[in-house]
């Protein structure tokens, strides 16, 4: 499957912001996708995942009841609401995804990386 990020963007502190991430080239109801972030010169870091059917949600302690990741089988689309946002989530944010047998099951390890897309949050 190949994966494509966008919605990033500048904005201030506080503010929320949206990404969305399409898949193209596969059953994408049988992959489950996650979200994952990086600063220039750090390592990239966990965000989120969500199963393949879409049931299930996990977050990293420091987005946790501010991101919210969700998906749409039909559009092949996955989403990442982000509120509250702060400076230090500024990051480029990748979405990334791995097929799977069972739909239910949440991954935090991915196969397929697609372009991240910058998030710049301002003081």
């Amino acid at each position: 499957v190949q994966l494509q990020a966008s919605g990033g963007g500048l904005v201030q502190a506080g503010a929320s912001l949206r990404l969305s991430c399409t898949a193209s080239g596969a059953a994408f109801s049988n992959y489950a996708l996650g979200w994952w972030r990086q600063v220039p010169g750090q390592l990239r870091e966990f965000v989120g995942a969500i199963t393949a059917n879409g049931d299930k949600t996990q977050y990293a302690d420091y987005v946790q009841g501010r991101f919210t990741i969700s998906r749409d089988n039909a559009a092949n689309q996955v989403y990442l609401q982000m509120t509250s946002l702060k400076v230090d989530d500024t990051a480029v944010y990748y979405c990334a995804g791995r097929r799977v047998v069972m739909p239910h099951v949440i991954v935090t390890d991915f196969d397929n990386w697609g372009r991240g897309t910058l998030v710049t949050v301002s003081s």
